[in-house]
């Protein structure tokens, strides 16, 4: 069944696509900040996000540092997690539990973090809001350069988990 976002979810996609974004990696994620990760698309099947290649996301080979990369392939599956957890009732809680990667192409340029699967998050949210348990799913990312040719490939393995309500609410 297509997943049909809310105006919560459809206004926590615009914040995270817009320059408030930035404010945020500011100040919650400094370095994804000063690594000039964004996110250029969202919604509820697919997230896009980019990573620039500068100086200072530079290994000493002149590619791109593989801890930029994971931190740009990260937040292209999380960002589809945040929306699949936005507003549900009783919360959801959602942490990441491993991960792998492989690199493919030696990145020199700014490179595209595209998720394709991210309705994987919003079935998992009402898998474990239904059965009351914890629901493990893996999303996988792919890196682009721009010229489109991969340059790595990696999986998010999370865990959804439905926070347990507190007495007196």
């Amino acid at each position: 069944m297509p997943v049909i976002l809310t105006d919560r979810q459809k206004k926590l996609a615009r914040r995270l696509t817009g320059w408030k974004f930035k404010l945020y990696l500011l100040s919650r994620l400094p370095m994804g900040g000063l690594a000039g990760i964004r996110i250029m698309e969202l919604n509820e099947d697919r997230c896009i996000a980019s990573v620039p290649f500068k100086w200072w996301n530079k290994n000493p080979f002149q590619s791109m540092y593989f801890a930029v990369m994971s931190m740009a392939a990260e937040l292209s599956t999380a960002a589809t997690c945040l929306l699949a957890v936005e507003g549900q009732k009783p919360s959801i809680a959602f942490i990441i539990v491993g991960n792998k990667a492989e690199y493919t192409k030696k990145a020199t340029s700014k490179i595209y973090f595209t998720c394709t699967n991210g309705s994987k998050a919003f079935d998992a949210v009402e898998k474990s809001k239904s059965t009351g348990e914890p629901e493990v799913i893996t999303i996988s990312t792919t890196g682009r350069n721009r010229e489109g040719e991969e340059v790595a490939r990696f999986e998010f393995t999370w865990s959804f988990k439905q926070r347990r309500s507190k007495v007196g609410q």
